[in-house]
């Protein structure tokens, strides 16, 4: 046998390294969760908490 006839065919498409698609879409979605900035609160609730008197 000779020497190109040993080799191993490339394959079309990469392989994914056992990470499962259930995995990868988790790992996105807590990423997005950390990397997004908290919201304004809502100037409704602002306002209806400064009219609460405070507890003594």
């Amino acid at each position: 046998m000779s020497a190109t006839e040993n080799r191993p065919r490339p394959q079309p498409y990469a392989l994914a390294g056992g990470v499962s698609m259930r995995d990868l879409l988790a790992s996105c979605a807590a990423a997005e969760a950390v990397s997004t900035p908290p919201r304004m609160p809502d100037p409704e609730t602002v306002r209806a908490g400064a009219e609460r008197p405070e507890a003594a």
